[in-house]
């Protein structure tokens, strides 16, 4: 990555929204290599290909929240929630930001740059908070779990959007030719917050529960989010030249990004269960009751047609209401009615002849 505390180096292989806002000219840091642009009617659009990925990313995240919402029981459901609704702006911003929906000389891009660089901070926190809430410390969904992670991730988007207007404006005795507060906030906080959520997870995985099946799914998570800050913090410039600008680091990073935010959420997914009352399983009862009811519905219409046969006088059988009546002893058994007129054969028939 270069000189520590510079982004000069990193900004000359792959196009990243604070890189016009950082350097020693005044267009910032370029990249030797970048993505096709395209012309939508008059307006150009930058990284097409990363757009995709991010709108891909937007159905994902909405897809991914209405399951988890749906799960009502799991521990740290809203907890979850917030992480997404995070990542979900996060990919909005980034959006924005990228594809010069947002001029890099508009008078606002600081700005916005700043707000996306404190909502990526407040993202990793929050994840990190997430970490936590399976080993109990505090009540899951209660007004200490919730508000505790919302007012913390706050300071710290606060704090982030500070130092990054701070540094982009050469204000509060901060320099866009020197923005340390910023490298450190993006590749030395970020990184220990998702290292700590990482370990956490292996522990309570290791410690709490039976099975090790959910490591994978969190192991997967940190491949694919390593595998894409590589590529996109130092192979983007090859592979940007090497596929002849269609593609360049960032599409491939934002969608390995995209791929660990699935596995997070399939790893949550795996070490949380729900009551019994809301799940799936649950649902053998109602059908349970629902055969008994048509059992007991049809009772009486079984009852009043035996009328018509020769046993309707017998006792009826609980156990088989549609089938021959239950066998009782012959002493108590009562006689057929028309065996009770004088000269008729005891042979059966039917009780209305």
């Amino acid at each position: 990555m270069g000189q520590f505390g510079s982004f000069d180096e990193v900004c000359s292989r792959v196009t990243l929204a604070l890189c016009p806002m950082v350097g020693d000219t005044s267009l910032g840091s370029e990249a030797t290599c970048y993505s096709r642009n395209i012309e939508i009617g008059s307006a150009l659009v930058f990284q097409a290909s990363t757009l995709i990925i991010d709108i891909v990313a937007v159905c994902m995240t909405i897809i991914m929240i209405y399951h988890i919402k749906t799960k009502y029981t799991a521990v740290g459901r809203k907890e979850m929630v917030m992480f997404f609704y995070l990542y979900l702006l996060t990919v909005i911003l980034d959006f924005v930001l990228i594809s010069g929906i947002i001029p890099t000389s508009s008078v606002v891009y600081p700005y916005f740059t700043a707000a996306y660089l404190g909502v990526t901070s407040a993202l990793v926190w929050c994840l990190l908070l997430n970490g936590f809430v399976g080993f109990q410390f505090y009540e899951d969904g209660t007004a200490l779990s919730l508000w505790s992670m919302r007012l913390s991730s706050l300071v710290i988007f606060g704090i982030t959007f500070f130092i990054a207007v701070g540094t982009f404006l050469n204000v509060a005795g901060l320099k866009s030719t020197e923005p340390m507060g910023v490298f450190i906030i993006w590749f030395i906080f970020n990184s220990v917050c998702l290292g700590i959520y990482l370990l956490s997870q292996i522990v309570l995985v290791v410690n709490t529960l039976d099975e090790y099946w959910p490591l994978g799914n969190i192991l997967f998570a940190a491949i694919f989010f390593i595998i894409g800050q590589v590529i996109t913090n130092i192979f983007s410039a090859q592979i940007c030249e090497a596929i002849k600008h269609y593609l360049d680091g960032m599409f491939f990073g934002t969608m390995c990004t995209l791929l660990s935010v699935m596995m997070v959420y399939k790893y949550w997914d795996s070490i949380t269960k729900e009551d019994l009352e809301f799940s799936v399983g649950g649902k053998a009862n109602v059908w349970e009751v629902k055969e008994a009811m048509a059992d007991e519905d049809f009772a009486p219409y079984a009852q009043s047609t035996m009328g018509s046969y020769p046993y309707h006088n017998q006792p009826y059988n609980s156990n088989n209401p549609y089938g021959p009546p239950a066998p009782i002893n012959a002493s108590q058994q009562p006689p057929y009615p028309m065996q009770q007129q004088q000269g008729f054969p005891p042979t059966g028939g039917y009780a209305n002849y």
